[in-house]
């Protein structure tokens, strides 16, 4: 994801990296921010996906249902169709392998 240029154009490489070897000299803390990290184990993120999944089905159904007549035959009827008709429940039942203890 890019940034907005500080001024009013963005800066060159030169220009960036002569700003980053000032800001060195002058000691000033260099700040990296980091993503946290995921530390739900495989199962928990795999219910949590298939949950999610089937969220998104049943808000899809209602977005299928509340659609027009006229609109079922158009091409975002049939995608809502297509997802709706997707079987799921197979996906709910399987349970990932537990990983030595640690899940």
């Amino acid at each position: 994801m890019s940034r907005h240029p500080i001024g009013d154009r963005a800066m060159t490489d030169a220009e960036r990296q002569a700003r980053c070897r000032a800001a060195r000299a002058a000691g000033v803390p260099v700040i990296r921010t980091r993503r946290p990290a995921d530390r739900r184990g495989r199962a928990k993120r795999w219910t949590d996906s298939v949950a999610t999944l089937l969220d998104l089905q049943a808000d899809y159904a209602a977005w299928l249902e509340s659609l027009p007549a006229n609109l079922r035959d158009s091409a975002t009827g049939e995608a809502l169709q297509a997802m709706v008709d997707l079987d799921l429940d197979d996906l709910a039942v399987v349970q990932p392998p537990r990983g030595f203890g640690r899940d």
